[in-house]
């Protein structure tokens, strides 16, 4: 099996709640909210499986102390450019090769019954990185 045809494995955060003050309305700015983010990192995981070393793998919970500063930080308007946010400090570790983050935000100011209000992306790292680090696409 080729290096491309390796499996992609995955490392998921799911359910991380960060109080933060994001959203377009003055009183989400002011009084803030709870936002649950999930991420799921593609990875290789066979190096750090046979090795039992944690350095071959993204210690998820440095990861998930991150993403927690990192949705703290600086208030914007959209969950979208939260969600950016979030899967730029994912694919900042060198083994990170793909990540999907979902950024929910369930008390959103909305006028009518509903459950939860999210978006979703999948970033990849650039192609130049993959083929310079010898990580796949």
């Amino acid at each position: 099996m080729t290096e491309r045809e390796s499996p992609i494995d995955s490392i998921r955060l799911t359910g991380l709640r960060i109080f933060a003050h994001h959203g377009v309305l003055d009183f989400e700015r002011e009084n803030g909210q709870e936002f649950i983010i999930d991420l799921e990192i593609a990875v290789d995981l066979a190096p750090a499986a046979v090795s039992d070393d944690v350095t071959k793998t993204i210690h998820y919970g440095e990861l998930a102390e991150a993403v927690y500063a990192a949705v703290q930080a600086d208030a914007v308007d959209l969950i979208e450019t939260v969600a950016e946010r979030v899967a730029a400090i994912a694919l900042g570790y060198e083994r990170a090769e793909q990540v999907t983050v979902t950024i929910h935000k369930p008390a959103a100011p909305i006028t009518v019954p509903f459950s939860d209000v999210s978006v979703t992306i999948t970033r990849s790292r650039p192609l130049s990185h993959n083929a310079a680090t010898g990580q796949r696409p």
